[in-house]
């Protein structure tokens, strides 16, 4: 079906980003994959090439439009590439709207420029060890000491953690507060008692540098509060939809592009003599997925046109974010099935799929998270 989301300028955009990833980021990926980690040159390339802060208004460097379309297609084409690890989503989607929304105007004019240019790398820190999903059962606390606050606390799984410059950090302002009692503190490289563990060892994506953050009595300015005291869970909330957007985007893409280097591997690969293609039960299997894919297009199409108006529900996106990211997880491991042994190879790009896949359906809210909220939005 032909897609009808995109403009001109949406499409102009994409040979865009297909021009930087062929220069900037192809190149050099084997070699970040097997660092663990991503250069920062590529970061500061993505800036001179206006691929960070979109969103973020021209004054302070950025992009000046807050179309997610553009968002979306930096997503497909950086998934169809297979490059996981220059998380650029995260930067703009997923912490640049605390950036933009909350900060005030002497914290946009400190950060914004250097978050637009590639010179400050963010990560946000929710993710505790004994926490996981559930944030009312976060520890880190954050003690008022009239002039500054004291973070004492440990996260994990934390995304950019070794690259960051710039650390949201969700924790406990009001000890009995429960979700209520969540801020929002804004942790700088270097500042004292701020320690970065190791550089944790996953099964995919192994050039995103992925890491556990420790806080150690690290005294936070009173200006680095991000949002309102107190405010963080509602802050939280209110930006989860554009995070499951985004990664329901890069999911349908995953899959669909699995779906096309299958097609294309039956048609060349024989057994008994003749084409996987000829057999019935390989015709069925594309044509199941071919089938789930187009359906979940079609949703995710309109979840785009509706996040863009500003009209999606955080229900809608929760649907969008489990079922396309379920869908990629069955693509992956069919397409993977359909290409015998050579499919665990690591040198075809379905092995490298499958495992890098494997988090979509874990992180910004499992499975299970998204079906709760469903289930109660419509059980209530």
């Amino acid at each position: 079906m032909q897609r009808q989301i995109y403009t001109e300028e949406h499409e102009a955009f994409r040979a865009t980003v297909r021009t930087f990833l062929d220069k900037e980021v192809l190149p050099h990926y084997a070699q970040w994959e097997k660092d663990g980690i991503v250069s920062r040159e590529a970061w500061l390339a993505a800036g001179r090439q206006g691929l960070l802060g979109l969103a973020v208004p021209e004054e302070y460097g950025g992009g000046g439009t807050e179309d997610f379309r553009y968002s979306a297609v930096m997503a497909e084409e950086f998934t169809r590439a297979g490059v996981s690890g220059l998380a650029l989503g995260l930067h703009n989607d997923i912490i640049g709207p605390y950036l933009t929304g909350l900060a005030t105007e002497e914290q946009k004019r400190r950060w914004l420029p250097g978050y637009c240019s590639g010179e400050i790398i963010t990560a946000i820190a929710m993710t505790e060890p004994g926490a996981g999903s559930d944030l009312q059962g976060i520890r880190t606390t954050a003690e008022d000491r009239g002039g500054h606050w004291v973070l004492n606390g440990s996260k994990t799984f934390i995304s950019n953690g070794i690259l960051a410059d710039l650390v949201i950090v969700v924790a406990r302002t009001t000890p009995e507060g429960g979700a209520k009692g969540l801020s929002l503190l804004v942790v700088e490289r270097g500042t004292e008692g701020f320690e970065r563990g190791r550089n944790l060892d996953k099964i995919g994506q192994k050039s995103q540098d992925t890491a556990e953050l420790f806080f150690n009595d690290v005294r936070v300015p009173k200006e680095n509060l991000l949002g309102e005291l107190d405010g963080g869970f509602l802050h939280l909330m209110t930006n989860l939809a554009q995070e499951r957007m985004g990664i329901a985007v890069a999911a349908i893409s995953g899959a669909e592009h699995l779906l096309e280097i299958t097609t294309r591997y039956v048609k060349e690969r024989e057994a008994f003599g003749r084409p996987l293609a000829k057999l019935q039960h390989v015709r069925f299997e594309i044509a199941e997925m071919a089938t789930e894919c187009a359906v979940t297009r079609a949703f995710l199409d309109r979840c785009i046109t509706e996040h863009t108006a500003g009209t999606l529900s955080a229900v809608d996106a929760s649907m969008a974010k489990w079922w396309a990211t379920e869908l990629q997880k069955r693509v992956a491991d069919r397409c993977l099935q359909l290409h015998g042994g050579y499919g665990y190879m690591n040198e075809f790009p379905v092995a490298k799929a499958f495992t890098d896949g494997r988090i979509q359906t874990i992180y910004g809210g499992t499975t299970e998270i998204m079906k709760e909220i469903i289930g109660r939005s419509l059980l209530a």
